[in-house]
């Protein structure tokens, strides 16, 4: 059926003037179309540029045709693509752009076959695997759910956003065996009441640091977490755990992808996942241990130096959010002139966590006193927060990654 589809869709597109090699935007919602249109444009030997439809124009990466409509014709003679060079362009993607401004990324059919590959050696195929998408499909993360369940054979379920309710009916009602989330959205799903799902066999856990308490939750919850560490660069998954592993770690590298720490502790990854070939310094700090798992540490832009102590954020933040009144917690640096800079963190209350009597400043003067106690307990000085701060939410990406650079 999205054969077919697509192969009048391609009829359409080359009745445009679309040509092969030329960058197609595509410009619609999630959705059965979408997923019609990304085929057809590679059946006409085009490259697809998803689009994000909440940036501006000028902040769209750029296309030779904008697609903002499906059309289908009938094929007749129009000249179709059977099989792709492995090395040809698939896609024009952005980077997520957290640490600074988005950055093109160009991958081949080639870094999408080994991707899928690798995450089916990772995670297993089943024939009848169901595959929930709340992702943005105009991020890796997303779109590689479209292209693998195509390579596979099997059923991608796309939303076209996360709702919790949405998301929880569709894991207990509609056989959904994968699901890929962020920590903030499996968390949500865990206080909304997902508990036993009856298909699921694997929520693929990226993004962001897992804190272990959340993981241990799910576990508890019969929710089997796999840990995942990728980049847009790398097509997606650069390490997976094995379903249910229950450890703090992102696991080891896929089959076709290689992994070494450099002397700075950077993350450095090469393999045919990779964009552009080559070894990609990923801009991530992380640790191997004896059996090949990689734990991340953080980005190397984020590192605070306070007193000329190196601190990594996602250490202080797992601290914290060990506490039972913080549901999320962002820590970053604060220039310092007695210390270069300070170490500060601003955290999401969990509902109903105030004590009974305290509110306003009176109530966040106390709290942060115990968040500070309640870190020193666990930390050295010099990564304790000098200040901590209270919102109602974190700045995101819309594929939920922390932009720590907002707050």
């Amino acid at each position: 059926e999205l054969f077919v589809a697509a192969r009048e869709a391609a009829a359409a597109l080359a009745a445009r003037g679309v040509e092969p090699g030329q960058r197609v935007a595509i410009a619609l919602p999630p959705g059965t179309d979408f997923a019609v249109a990304l085929h057809a444009i590679w059946l006409i030997g085009a490259v697809a540029v998803p689009h994000d439809l909440r940036l501006t124009a000028p902040e769209r990466p750029p296309a030779d045709h904008l697609l903002e409509r499906l059309d289908r014709v009938p094929v007749n003679g129009t000249s179709l693509v059977a099989t792709h060079d492995l090395d040809a362009q698939a896609l024009g993607l952005q980077t997520s752009g957290t640490s600074g401004t988005p950055k093109p990324v160009a991958l081949t059919f080639g870094n999408v076959l080994w991707s899928a590959l690798g995450s089916a050696a990772a995670l297993g195929v089943e024939p009848d695997d169901v595959w929930l998408c709340t992702l943005p499909l105009s991020h890796v993360g997303g779109l590689s759910i479209l292209a693998r369940s195509a390579i596979y054979g099997t059923h991608a379920l796309v939303h076209d956003r996360f709702d919790t309710g949405r998301a929880l009916r569709a894991i207990e009602t509609e056989r959904v065996s994968l699901v890929s989330l962020v920590p903030t959205t499996l968390q949500r799903l865990l206080d909304a009441g997902l508990r036993e799902p009856p298909a699921l066999r694997c929520a693929l856990l990226g993004g962001a640091a897992v804190p272990p308490e959340l993981q241990q939750r799910a576990s508890a919850l019969g929710v089997r977490v796999a840990q995942t560490y990728g980049l847009t660069e790398t097509c997606s998954q650069v390490t997976t755990q094995t379903p249910g592993n229950g450890q703090p770690d992102a696991g080891p590298p896929l089959f076709c992808t290689s992994v070494r720490i450099a002397p700075d502790g950077e993350i450095h990854v090469s393999g045919p996942t990779v964009a552009g070939g080559g070894e990609l310094a990923t801009g991530d700090l992380g640790l191997i241990d004896t059996d090949g798992r990689l734990t991340l540490i953080g980005r190397k832009a984020d590192t605070i130096v306070t007193g000329g102590e190196n601190v990594a954020p996602t250490e202080v933040e797992a601290v914290l959010v060990e506490h039972p009144a913080v549901a999320e917690a962002a820590v970053h640096g604060r220039p310092d002139p007695q210390w270069g800079e300070a170490v500060v963190a601003t955290v999401v209350l969990r509902a109903g966590s105030a004590p009974a009597g305290v509110r306003g400043q009176e109530l966040r003067d106390a709290l942060a006193s115990e968040l500070r106690e309640h870190c020193g307990a666990r930390l050295a000085a010099f990564k304790v927060p000098k200040a901590i701060a209270f919102a109602e939410e974190l700045p995101r990406t819309r594929s939920g990654k922390l932009l720590r650079r907002a707050l």
